[in-house]
């Protein structure tokens, strides 16, 4: 990302100064993408192909009205990282919220400052980080509404749990091999293609507010503040892409009817 890309960069997440490389500075710039491109699977939805060459990324994300799914929000942000100067890597890691685990395919960051490393993601749905968080086992890390920690997992490496209603909730893990540009191209294809990938049948969109987060799964919209929720079903018309627009801030050029049809057990 050069220097006039990286300013465009700042400009549309809300930041008016150059990040410097500190844990402060990264939490910021962290917060402030989270806040500002949601996370979102639209053109999975729209059965169009996710491209990933920084081009494409800045296109989408910066310029036009659109978030993305991990491969994209991460590596946005893994290219700003980079040009600011920080020690930044993408990994991958294994998704555990199902019956099985998943292929590698959700990506991260890996930031190694003063010393520490730290996991940078913005992409993560409804339960994305909301700081950096360092790379420590067994000792809780709490953001401004999350409760995480690291464990140590016999078959997977470092797994990363969030604390929901007293219960400690795998998430993903990652076991930090290196990561080479097919990788991330394969597990982008398998995630945006295939037949079973959950974004191939279900539509979803997050956005974090300072207080909370609004969230989007097929036609059901949450938005939490505070801890307490409201919850709102959408209906499933033309009237569904304002909602994408006024909530989440979600263009598409697209109809309602374009959208690959849910399937009924979902």
């Amino acid at each position: 990302m050069d220097s006039s890309r990286l300013n465009q960069y700042l400009s549309k997440i809300g930041l008016s100064y150059i990040p410097q490389t500190t844990i402060d500075d990264l939490t910021a710039l962290h917060r402030a993408q989270h806040r500002r491109i949601p996370f979102e699977n639209f053109d999975v939805a729209l059965r169009r192909t996710i491209y990933l060459s920084e081009d494409a990324l800045f296109e989408k994300l910066v310029l036009s009205e659109r978030g993305g799914y991990c491969f994209e929000v991460n590596a946005l942000l893994l290219s700003a990282l980079k040009s600011l100067g920080f020690d930044a890597k993408p990994l991958l890691g294994r998704v555990h919220l199902g019956p099985e685990p998943s292929s590698r395919s959700h990506q991260v960051s890996l930031v190694v400052l003063e010393g520490q490393e730290w996991i940078v993601d913005v992409g993560f749905g409804a339960q994305t980080p909301r700081a950096p968080i360092p790379v420590v086992f067994d000792r809780e890390i709490t953001t401004d509404l999350q409760t995480l920690r690291f464990v140590e997992h016999p078959l997977f490496g470092a797994m990363l749990q969030a604390k929901i209603d007293n219960n400690w909730i795998d998430l993903y893990s990652l076991d930090f091999t290196h990561v080479c540009e097919s990788d991330i191209a394969c597990g982008n294809f398998y995630t945006s293609t295939s037949p079973d990938s959950t974004f191939l049948q279900k539509r979803v969109a997050t956005i974090t507010t300072d207080n909370g987060i609004i969230t989007l799964l097929n036609s059901t919209l949450k938005i939490k503040t505070n801890g307490h929720t409201e919850e709102k079903e959408i209906a499933e018309d033309e009237g569904y892409l304002g909602v994408l627009k006024e909530t989440f801030g979600i263009e598409l050029d697209a109809s309602f009817d374009d959208l690959i049809p849910l399937s009924p057990n979902i």
